[in-house]
């Protein structure tokens, strides 16, 4: 009854989790499930963690909600943190990625309106990307299936072809002001962009006055081993979305820009009523107090090691059901031979829980507290569905 009540958007494992600790999550009924989708890229700090919990009590005795009306010094604090720990000069709260990319929209269609050349709204993507789902953000990513009965296209958004320098040349145009990309596509197949591309993507902002945006809701705050994805390119942005890991499971994200970029957002153009709210920002700093700590990254990539070399033998082993594996950091995909969804059945008939993508892909996402220990027991968790999905086919082609 209670499902009935629900939009029909969501095709829902028939799974209900009680409680959570670390990489664990246990049913109403007790079974554990190791959890290897970590809620899409969100619970970076892992489920129940006692940082996160107590700073979320403790602000919840205070206030819950202000409103942008009033100075918040939490979201001062994460914004000076987050601004020395990056690139950004300027941060602006939202209540998710969609909006932090809503956001980065406006700011970069902006900063070209402020400097007298209004018609530079046009900004070029890729094709596979994902952005959000708003109505904007739907023509960002540009993937029809997300677009389809939702009306006209919004405007100003040309897409051109995942990693084709030549298409993306012929798309700029005196109306274009801006470049979207993800580092990695998630959603779109874990698919890391090239560093030459990027730094390519950064010279032709910088020799055209483009802006460069990155979507950095998923690869970001620790996801690949850097703090953001970008640092490994060697490449930073004017205007970046953040926004899952960021909160460690509270809903939030934010939006990230030079000083120059954001010139054009002066007050009264753009608003959040609960972006930026005390309990978002009292978890956003306690998941920095975490990710930022001495030693974290280093094990998230010493722990990451551990576990695509891991992967990469199980793809030796298991090649009619494994044919890639890609990623970066904790951000991996395995690119099946089989249907994607009969992996991610698989693994969740031992116990583990994955995310499925595009290109036939399926995500593992673990909270970045995983050890090397819980990440050999999900390779052998992958191992077991392995070996009984290749079962499975033999007995398909006896």
């Amino acid at each position: 009854m209670a499902e009935a009540a629900l939009f029909d958007t969501f095709a829902r494992a028939p799974l209900r989790f009680e409680r959570g600790e670390g990489v664990w999550l246990v049913t109403e009924g007790g079974e554990r499930y190791l959890d290897f989708g970590a809620g899409v890229a969100v619970t970076s700090c892992g489920h129940s963690n006692p940082h996160l919990v107590n700073a979320l009590k403790a602000q919840a005795e205070k206030v819950w909600h202000l409103s942008n009306l009033y100075e918040i010094p939490e979201q001062e604090r994460l914004a000076r943190r987050l601004t020395e720990a990056t690139f950004a000069d300027k941060v602006f709260f939202t209540n998710s990625g969609a909006e932090a990319l809503e956001c980065a929209i406006k700011t970069a269609r902006r900063y070209h309106f402020s400097k007298g050349n209004p018609e530079k709204f046009h900004i070029v993507t890729f094709e596979g990307a994902f952005h959000g789902r708003t109505i904007a953000t739907i023509a960002a990513g540009g993937q029809e299936k997300y677009m389809e009965g939702f009306g006209p296209k919004a405007q100003g958004f040309d897409q051109v072809p995942f990693g084709d320098l030549d298409a993306l040349n012929a798309a700029i145009t005196e109306n274009t002001g801006a470049l979207l990309i993800e580092p990695i596509q998630g959603e779109g197949g874990v698919r890391p962009v090239p560093k030459e591309f990027m730094r390519e993507l950064r010279r032709i902002c910088d020799e055209k006055g483009l802006l460069l945006i990155l979507d950095e809701v998923q690869t970001g705050v620790g996801r690949t081993g850097k703090f953001f994805a970008h640092e490994w390119l060697g490449v930073t942005p004017d205007i970046m979305a953040i926004a899952k890991g960021i909160g460690g499971g509270f809903p939030f994200g934010a939006c990230l820009a030079t000083a120059e970029a954001a010139s054009g957002m002066k007050p009264g153009i753009h608003g959040t009523t609960y972006g930026g709210n005390p309990l978002a920002m009292a978890c956003g700093n306690a998941v920095l107090d975490i990710v930022l700590a001495d030693g974290f990254l280093d094990n998230v990539r010493d722990v990451a090691l551990v576990f695509r070399q891991g992967l990469a033998a199980l793809k030796d082993r298991f090649p009619d059901v494994i044919e890639d594996i890609r990623g970066e950091g904790l951000l991996l995909g395995i690119k099946a031979k089989i249907p994607a969804g009969d992996l991610v059945t698989g693994l969740r008939n031992e116990k583990m829980l994955s995310v499925p993508a595009g290109d036939n892909v399926v995500r593992l996402l673990p909270p970045l507290v995983v050890t090397a220990e819980e990440a050999r027991e999900g390779l052998a968790r992958i191992e077991r569905a392995a070996e009984a999905l290749t079962a499975e086919q033999l007995k398909k082609t006896a």
